[in-house]
């Protein structure tokens, strides 16, 4: 068994398995009444100035996340491209006047790679799996990241061809590989329209190959970046803003396309005639016909109060939505994150990723089942928690933790898991009633909610899906 590590492989020693954790912040909003006299204010200090970029470059996220620009600048002919930074947080942009992209911004994942590793994922979006090796004791690719990753395509010692690597979901799910039983599969749809919190597309996943065969499987696709674009002043988006997912590698089997990310604009005004894609990424060929499945598409949104000027495109068009604005980060947000398993603490950033260093190596002297420790805030006491493993190659297994005890503003409880070898990734997630929670009415759409669904998952940003009193799911949860 082999733990990817910054694209090369080395064998796990002294371990029985290894976790990857991910914690990220949840996000609570309130619904905002329409006004002619309303005035969005983007919160940007203006302390990067003013960005008018007169050459195509490339620009790394920072490790906050956020730029904080006077204006914004970019001329046509001229190609933005933001990659993805140490911490892999997604991309915003705020700007305390005016927001001119005549030219391109690109926030794309990656392609998967000839050397069978995983394309990265933009900003927020998560990288592809990597494909099987032929020396490998299994021969199958390894799941994408994120919520939505793509499935592994399944390797084979008895048959002359592994599996094709499954597509990532998003804003719609992606497509299984092909050839059958050994197929990865495809990836969930998860998050929702409101693009809250703001997270990208999750990766392909790897394609497989088999025992005699000395091509190995295609790497996945790269989920498509999230980016935000709030301005105090009026947004045009005459040009491109591209947030597509990455195709998958060529192999023995075909590697999953990357689902597309999120685009997301907030303005008092948005206007122009450009285009916005947010598509997810083609599957990889294969060496007979075991193509890996095409990503699944992401999400668009345009909130403004005066958005009637925008007669651009976007793609996908189904996933597009139009409303008045909402705050950039709603505050009082619930967090919900894992601080350790078996004893072993976790980083204070996770990378939460199956194609990584481990976040947490679990010694093979420690029995089963572990105790994972969960911590929360602004969750009511008494919460009970699922906690979900995912391994690398095979099915998940959920189980339940105890309640959140301490405050509202701090609690924690624990839960215990049975670790298989290798490599594994742990998530967890909540509900919050409002029925019987101490908390101020919430209304969404003018309909009183109940009750939140908080999900913090592996690999992508933590989602909430908000049910009202008539039964209406305002957002959908992660399968």
């Amino acid at each position: 068994m082999f733990a990817n590590d910054n694209g090369t492989q080395r064998p796990l020693t002294n371990t029985r398995s290894l976790l990857v954790l991910i914690s990220l912040g949840l996000c609570l909003f309130m619904s905002v009444a329409a006004s002619a006299q309303n005035n969005f204010n983007s919160g940007s200090t203006g302390a990067d100035g003013a960005f008018a970029p007169n050459t195509t470059q490339t620009i790394v996220v920072p490790d906050s996340g956020v730029f904080n620009f006077t204006t914004v600048n970019i001329p046509a002919g001229v190609t933005i491209t933001f990659n993805r930074g140490t911490n892999n947080k997604p991309l915003t942009i705020l700007a305390s006047g005016d927001v001119l992209i005549a030219g391109t911004i690109n926030v794309d994942g990656k392609p998967g790679n000839a050397n069978n590793t995983g394309g990265l994922g933009g900003p927020g979006g998560g990288t592809g799996g990597m494909g099987g090796y032929p020396f490998d004791q299994s021969q199958s690719g390894v799941s994408g990241d994120g919520p939505g990753g793509g499935g592994g395509g399944i390797g084979s010692s008895t048959i002359s061809l592994g599996g094709s690597g499954g597509g990532g979901g998003y804003g719609t799910p992606g497509n299984s590989g092909q050839s059958g039983t050994v197929a990865g599969q495809a990836g969930p749809k998860f998050g929702a329209t409101t693009i809250l919190p703001l997270t990208g597309g999750s990766g392909g996943g790897g394609g497989a190959t088999s025992l005699n065969n000395t091509t190995r499987g295609g790497g996945g696709g790269g989920g498509g970046g999230a980016i935000l674009i709030a301005s105090s002043g009026t947004i045009t988006i005459n040009g491109t803003i591209s947030a597509r997912g990455g195709n998958g590698a060529a192999g023995a089997g075909g590697g999953g396309g990357g689902a597309g990310g999120a685009i997301r604009l907030i303005a008092n005004v948005v206007t122009g005639t450009g285009n916005l894609t947010a598509s997810g990424g083609g599957g990889g060929g294969a060496q007979v016909s075991f193509t890996g499945g095409a990503g699944g598409q992401g999400y668009i949104r345009i909130e403004a109060y005066d958005y009637s000027g925008f007669s651009g495109t976007t793609t996908p068009t189904n996933i597009a939505s139009l409303t008045f604005p909402h705050p950039v980060t709603p505050p009082n947000s619930p967090s919900l994150r894992i601080a350790s398993v078996g004893g072993v603490n976790a980083p204070a950033t996770p990378t939460g990723s199956l194609q990584a260093v481990p976040d947490i190596i679990v010694p093979a002297a420690t029995a089963n089942p572990v105790t994972v420790a969960l911590e929360a805030s602004n969750m009511p006491v008494g919460t009970v928690l699922q906690v979900i493993l995912t391994p690398s190659r095979g099915a998940r297994t959920t189980g339940s933790s105890g309640p959140l005890a301490g405050t509202e503003s701090a609690s924690t409880a624990s839960a215990s898991v049975t670790l298989p070898s290798g490599i594994s990734v742990i998530s967890a997630t909540g509900v919050i009633d409002l029925t019987i929670a101490k908390a101020k009415p919430l209304f969404m759409d003018g309909e009183r909610v109940n009750r939140i669904e908080v999900a913090a998952t592996f690999g992508g940003a933590s989602e909430l899906t908000y049910v009202t009193e008539s039964g209406r799911r305002i957002r959908q949860a992660a399968n």
